[in-house]
């Protein structure tokens, strides 16, 4: 059965790199009927973060993505933490002791700056320079029974070469005079990186490693470690890196990287989830808006491209306005909008009115967050004039005090009497009607954008047109004044 898995480490903002890794995942266990594993990393405590792992957990929901968890811990409510199974961890870096494929360094955190400052201040590559390698394995045992600190590392064979076979890249060749004694376990009884990896994908039984490209380098130490341990290695496959527009690495100097920052913005989890499949893979149609199940039916790796994926902000964006537009229903969009406005502090009064207004804005807007700062007019008495509006106000006073006593006849702001009414009026004063209706636009709204005049008065109704009409009127005579 096909394993796959995502093991973010809980340091920061939830990635949207890792949701790029996840979704990969997820789709190609499901693609295979297997089994998609969440596990978080959090051995790293310096860089723990409190609230993360929520976070990430979020996330991944979120987006869609549903992982079968880890039941040695948690139960159905909580992935794997490498936290809580450090003795695990402690054990194998034993075994490789006694094999003799690792060994124990007791250099201090003073002898390793020396040695880095050396290898520096000669031009030499940086690394450990295997010290310790050749304690006698009695020696060691003692010096750590009696309390001296030390780390554990791995022994790389020296000289000799190791083959990582990638399954996007092909054969990749690393000589060991490149690959470094790594750390397995530190001084404080936590794995690094590399051992707890190998032995959580062994005996979770991951069968295919779907990572970013820069843990390819890594992969020669992982491939060490399988052999040493005497288990078959997964398939691996190293993915391209998302890159900010301009080429550079997506970071947080190069762009926003926290999906959180992409959600408040009101960015659709159907549509990040599509974007960021579209980083890594094309559909054979070429179509770009598809859900997360057509993806899994369409995926194949040989539609992965390994070039430098762009993560462009107002593609995201395009793309996010073509589901509010052409895919959501008029009643999901609704149900979405509610909790922007309120965050906003605004109210809406009934459902049915706020569908009237979402079903006038839906083509105007392409984020959550931008319909409740285009429409705000509708929601609140309270709405600001934009310079513009209140010079084109300004301008047209003479056009919105006669409307407002006209309008103001009508029994009801029914667009089959309002639109008669207009451009008749702008016909009698023989201007087109775009220049009678921008002023009552400013006027009604406080901006030049919105829906048709004549769908904004039916939807306002006579009261609040009547009152606004005056408001503008008396804010237009006192800037005048």
């Amino acid at each position: 059965m096909v394993t796959t898995r995502i093991a973010p480490s809980p340091t920061g903002d939830p990635h949207v790199g890792t949701a790029y890794i996840a979704i990969f995942n997820y789709v190609w266990a499901r693609k295979n009927n297997g089994k998609f594993i969440v596990r978080i990393e959090d051995t790293d405590r310096n860089r723990y973060v409190e609230g993360a792992e929520a976070r990430i957990q979020e996330m991944i929901r979120w987006l869609g993505l549903d992982y079968d968890e880890g039941t040695d811990i948690g139960g159905p409510n909580g992935p794997y933490r490498q936290s809580e199974r450090t003795a695990i961890y402690q054990a194998h870096a034993a075994k490789l002791i006694e094999t003799g494929a690792a060994y124990r360094c007791f250099c201090t955190p003073e002898r390793l700056e020396a040695l880095r400052e050396e290898q520096k201040k000669r031009g030499l590559p940086l690394g450990y320079d295997g010290h310790c390698r050749h304690i006698p394995p009695e020696e060691a045992e003692a010096r750590a029974k009696a309390g001296e600190p030390h780390v554990v590392r791995l022994k790389v064979p020296r000289p000799g070469q190791t083959v990582v076979k990638d399954e996007l890249r092909g054969l990749v060749t690393y000589d060991h005079a490149e690959v470094p004694d790594v750390v397995l376990l530190k001084s404080d009884g936590f794995p690094t990186y590399h051992l707890a990896n190998v032995v959580d994908d062994h005996l979770m039984g991951v069968t295919d490693v779907i990572r970013g490209e820069e843990w390819l380098v890594s992969t020669p130490i992982h491939v060490l470690l399988y052999q040493a341990f005497g288990w078959e290695a997964p398939l691996w496959y190293h993915m391209p890196l998302l890159r900010a527009p301009g080429g550079a690495k997506l970071s947080k100097r190069t762009g926003h990287t926290s999906v959180d920052w992409y959600r408040e913005r009101g960015i659709l989890a159907e549509a990040l989830m599509n974007y960021l499949s579209l980083m890594g893979f094309s559909m054979p149609d070429g179509r770009e808006i598809f859900t997360l199940q057509e993806l899994i039916e369409a995926f194949s790796w040989e539609r992965v491209s390994l070039g430098g994926p762009v993560f462009d902000y107002e593609k995201l964006k395009w793309m996010n306005g073509k589901y509010i537009r052409e895919v959501l229903t008029l009643e999901d969009l609704t149900q979405r909008v509610k909790p922007f406005l309120e965050r906003a502090g605004l109210e809406w009064g009934s459902d049915a009115y706020l569908q009237r207004v979402v079903a006038a804005m839906r083509i105007r807007f392409e984020t959550l967050e931008e319909f409740v700062e285009k429409a705000r007019y509708f929601f609140t008495e309270a709405y600001p004039f934009e310079e513009k509006a209140l010079k084109k106000l300004k301008a047209g006073l003479e056009y919105v005090v006669e409307l407002k006593e006209r309008l103001g006849t009508l029994p009801e702001m029914d667009p089959e009497l309002t639109e008669p009414l207009i451009r008749g009026y702008a016909a009698e004063k023989g201007a087109k009607p775009g220049a009678v209706m921008q002023p009552l636009r400013a006027a009604l709204t406080g901006t030049l954008q919105s829906p048709g005049m004549f769908e904004l008065l039916e939807l306002l109704g006579k009261d609040r047109v009547l009152k606004r009409l005056e408001r503008a009127i008396q804010t237009a005579e006192a800037e005048e004044a």
